[in-house]
């Protein structure tokens, strides 16, 4: 590689929201945002090599990363059309980049194990089929640890910081806004909103700065309310800690079923 890549948290939208007509509100509630994934293949200074995937949808007593070659899909989903439980994203595993994930993380003194079994949880393949449809780069799955504690999860990131210049796209797989009691009862917009201000001024702080204010996150505007349950905001802690010294940025943001979903870049 002759660049270094960036690490990035991208929302994964709802279930497989990109493949189907959705009915949950206006038909092109996902338009903007599966055209933004779209996009994200050209927008890297070169192709990766392999993608090291942080899923919301995925949780273990420890940081646990798969080593299976062959990945399966999880259909952890509920309730959809069955077309959507025939997707497949046949890219390939990675073990031997698995294996340097492992020793990253457990020199870093982190709790961290493997498990040979796991599949791409829709966290994974639902936005990388629309990402990388040719699904022709290796991916390699990485859970969140179960307590969400975002200290270690920021530790987690800045262990594997030397991936980005070993060809490995880090990509947190969440979402920046993640109630579902909020979308049907019409709080959304306001605490989406004000959250994502929040977290946007602390992703484009100073990298001490930055890494305080996330590890502290429940203090944000609205951040409660935003996220009753933090999962799908811990991929983003692994991707800022990757980032370094380096220097955050909100790269897309959308309106959907009223609230603010947005995606964020470190470089």
């Amino acid at each position: 590689m002759t660049s270094t890549l960036p690490s990035l948290f991208i929302p994964h939208g709802g279930g497989p929201c990109f493949f189907m007509d959705w009915t949950m509100g206006p038909a092109d509630t996902w338009f903007r945002t599966k055209h933004w994934l779209q996009s994200i293949a050209t927008s890297l200074p070169e192709r990766p090599k392999a993608i090291l995937m942080i899923s919301g949808h995925w949780e273990e007593p420890a940081f646990a990363v798969g080593t299976n070659p062959r990945p399966g899909m999880i259909f952890d989903y509920y309730g959809f059309p069955p077309h959507t439980y025939e997707l497949d994203y046949p890219a390939p595993g990675d073990p031997a980049l698995a294996e340097r994930v492992r020793g990253l993380l457990a020199a870093a003194g982190l709790p961290v194990v493997t498990d040979p079994e796991r599949g791409f949880d829709h966290g994974i393949f639902v936005p990388l089929l629309v990402a990388f449809p040719d699904a022709d780069i290796p991916v390699v799955p990485l859970s969140l640890k179960a307590d969400l504690d975002p200290a270690e999860h920021l530790a987690a990131g800045r262990a594997l910081e030397p991936l980005r210049d070993e060809g490995v796209l880090i990509v947190g797989s969440g979402m920046s806004y993640h109630n579902m009691r909020g979308y049907m009862t019409g709080s959304a917009p306001t605490d989406s909103a004000n959250f994502d201000a929040w977290l946007t001024a602390a992703i484009e702080s100073g990298p001490d700065e930055r890494a305080s204010r996330l590890t502290h996150w429940t203090a944000g505007d609205a951040a409660r309310q935003s996220h009753p349950r933090e999962e799908h905001l811990m991929p983003l802690m692994v991707a800022a800690g990757a980032a370094g010294a380096g220097e955050g940025s909100k790269i897309f943001s959308d309106q959907v079923m009223m609230a603010t979903v947005s995606a964020f870049r470190f470089d």
